[in-house]
């Protein structure tokens, strides 16, 4: 990301990322993607976070132009399909809660020491990163797609709806209702943590 915004000069949309303040998430002053607010500047190997959708979306228009591969935003579908590798559950790796720190940056141990107030779930396990982490640490799914799960929210194609309608069923995005937001997969290191029922 860094590459594309000195290639090109795009002015990320909108200053102040996001954090958790105990039970309540408030924009950072004076923060963007280069130094989101984790104490210190986001380094190469970690994934960009605080950037919208419509700098995604610019993103992977001038890598498709770069390199000449036909790079988008996935669907909702094809970005549950990409994730689940074939599983079926609540989690991609099964039943066992103390794996997800084996395939994901999730809320867990570290996160509830760096900030125990904080109101979320806490997985089981202790995967050694309190905040974001660097990308491929993780074990990938049976796809072999690493960081799918955690780490940070990931921009999809589809308009943001709450309750998910069953339309469209054909892996297309949905473009119709809710499009004043867009809609994001995959959790981030903050992330509550789902427990089996």
């Amino acid at each position: 990301y860094r590459r594309f915004v000195e290639a090109t000069g795009h002015k990320t949309a909108g200053t102040g990322c996001n954090a958790f303040f105990a039970t309540s998430v408030k924009a950072l002053p004076n923060t963007n993607w280069a130094d989101p607010g984790y104490g210190r500047p986001i380094r190469d190997d970690e994934p960009v976070a605080c950037i919208r959708w419509s700098d995604a979306k610019a993103y992977v228009s001038w890598l498709a132009g770069r390199t000449g591969k036909k790079y988008r935003l996935l669907t909702e579908a094809e970005w549950e399909y990409a994730a689940r590798a074939g599983t079926q559950g609540l989690h991609t790796w099964g039943t066992d809660e103390a794996a997800a720190c084996r395939y994901g940056n999730v809320h867990d141990a570290a996160g509830a020491r760096a900030v125990p107030d904080l109101p979320s779930k806490v997985a089981p396990c202790d995967d050694g990163y309190a905040g974001v982490a660097p990308v491929g640490k993780f074990a990938p799914n049976a796809f072999g797609l690493h960081d799918m799960i955690g780490n940070v929210w990931e921009w999809v194609e589809d308009c943001y709806e709450m309750p998910y309608s069953a339309t469209p069923a054909d892996g297309s995005a949905q473009l119709t209702r809710g499009c004043n937001r867009r809609g994001s997969r995959g959790g981030s290191w903050r992330t509550d943590f789902h427990r089996q029922r």
